[in-house]
């Protein structure tokens, strides 16, 4: 097969992808110098979609509907669009090696693509259940979503399994997205996850009680402590139940697991340098080979607010690493440097008629403040994380755009704290000063 050269290439076809490619027609490319290789089938699209709009019972959203750029407001990047600006999308292609010592990857189907500049945008991919040899979870209606396919099977699910009982395995972000969304769908919707309580990475006991609250008056049942150890299936294949390791069985129609997911980065093992998981970039997303820059899910970047280095999985992350890895790109060509990425962590979600947002780092003592009563017409409640006497983190339900705003300026700021029960009193207001 013919050798395909390209100036620059993005591997990868998510969110970063999108706006990476929006980032470079900015800069300036020519015709043919930038490609974008996804084993996926469709141009860059706004994954957060696939657990939201994407199932609704009316109105969902379908492509080109959220295409990137649109989840920040910008404009959307049809197929047309990277057509017009010389952007060659290599569609439905699997890349199996990554030579990078001869600068080449090489496609499932045995064609080869050189570059002089990779940016490596692979994302994560789902945990599954028979990666732990789970008895049965082969059976079909297991489900899992990370891309469109992913959603595809899941509406497919819903549709023929109208009004049935769907069983939920883990309690994150997708776990809680998806009870909700299933519950919409009119499913009688149990979700099970092994924790003390729901989002356990980012939520305080305090937090999570108020949506485990809210989700049960919804009609979510919650199955905690416990974890799926076997599911049965009939005569088809199709699953009908799932095993609990406490000895309860749950009978189940549809099962959709997320229990998390694996930054793929197996290409790269041995090329590059690695640190917690992920591929080991400085402050400008350039790798320890020079000329290969890693952003989103994979990257484990300086953050320069904490002066430690980590890996971040969230759709703004991707957007933003992206964007300054091709500013970097861009520049250095030019001679001239950019600023160092410094990034306040910044984590979202919607659900039923929620949203909260999060900024900064959740460590230290917290305070709970505002109307946290699930049963409220509109509640509205916040917590801030509290580290040697500073605010680090800051987390908001039902807010406004200012008060969002406001939390997340504190997050950044850092402001003194001297009284903790002040500071309960005050809630928003205190954000609202700073």
């Amino acid at each position: 097969m013919a050798e395909k050269h390209f100036k620059y290439v993005i591997l990868g076809g998510g969110v970063a992808a999108g706006y990476a490619a929006r980032e470079f027609a900015k800069q300036g490319i020519t015709k043919g110098e930038l490609a974008i290789i996804s084993k996926e089938a469709v141009a860059p699209y706004e994954r957060p979609a696939l657990s939201k709009g994407y199932l609704f019972p009316q109105g969902a959203a379908r492509l080109p509907g959220f295409h990137t750029c649109v989840g920040s407001g910008g404009e959307r990047l049809l197929p047309e669009w990277y057509e017009e600006k010389g952007i060659e999308l290599i569609l439905s292609t699997e890349i199996v090696k990554a030579d990078l010592s001869s600068k080449s990857l090489t496609s499932a189907a045995g064609a080869t693509f050189t570059y002089d500049i990779l940016i490596i945008a692979t994302g994560s991919s789902v945990i599954k259940l028979t990666d732990f040899g789970v008895q049965g979870a082969d059976a079909n209606n297991i489900l899992y979503l990370r891309e469109i396919d992913d959603a595809d099977k899941l509406v497919a699910a819903i549709q023929a399994k109208k009004d049935g009982k769907a069983v939920i395995v883990g309690g994150g972000y997708i776990g809680l997205e998806l009870s909700a969304v299933l519950r919409l769908n009119n499913l009688d919707v149990t979700m099970v996850y092994p924790e003390p309580w729901c989002m356990p990475r980012l939520f305080t006991a305090g937090i999570a009680a108020f949506y485990e609250g809210y989700y049960a008056n919804k009609g979510v049942k919650i199955v905690k402590g416990t974890v799926a150890v076997g599911f049965d299936s009939d005569s088809n294949g199709d699953v009908t139940a799932v095993k609990l390791k406490d000895g309860r069985v749950l009978d189940a129609d549809i099962v959709v697991v997320g229990v998390g997911g694996r930054p793929l980065t197996s290409l790269f093992k041995g090329q590059l340098a690695e640190e917690k998981g992920g591929i080991k970039t400085d402050a400008f997303f350039q790798t320890s080979v020079p000329g290969v820059y890693a952003v989103g899910d994979v990257a484990t970047f300086p953050m320069k607010l904490y002066g430690d280095l980590r890996r971040v999985e969230h759709v703004d992350h991707s957007r933003k690493s992206a964007e300054q890895a091709v500013k970097a790109i861009k520049a250095s060509e030019e001679g001239k440097s950019v600023e160092e990425y410094d990034y306040l962590p910044y984590f979202y979600s919607r659900s039923f008629d929620l949203a909260w947002q999060f900024y900064g780092d959740n460590v230290g003592d917290t305070v709970l403040f505002g109307d946290s009563d699930p049963a409220s017409a509109k509640p509205k409640f916040g917590s801030y994380w509290i580290k040697d006497g500073k605010i680090f983190g800051a987390f908001l339900e039902g807010g406004s755009a200012d008060e969002n705003n406001a939390i997340a300026k504190v997050a950044r700021v850092q402001p003194a704290v001297s009284d903790l029960n002040v500071l309960t009193q005050e809630g928003l207001q205190f954000a609202a000063k700073i």
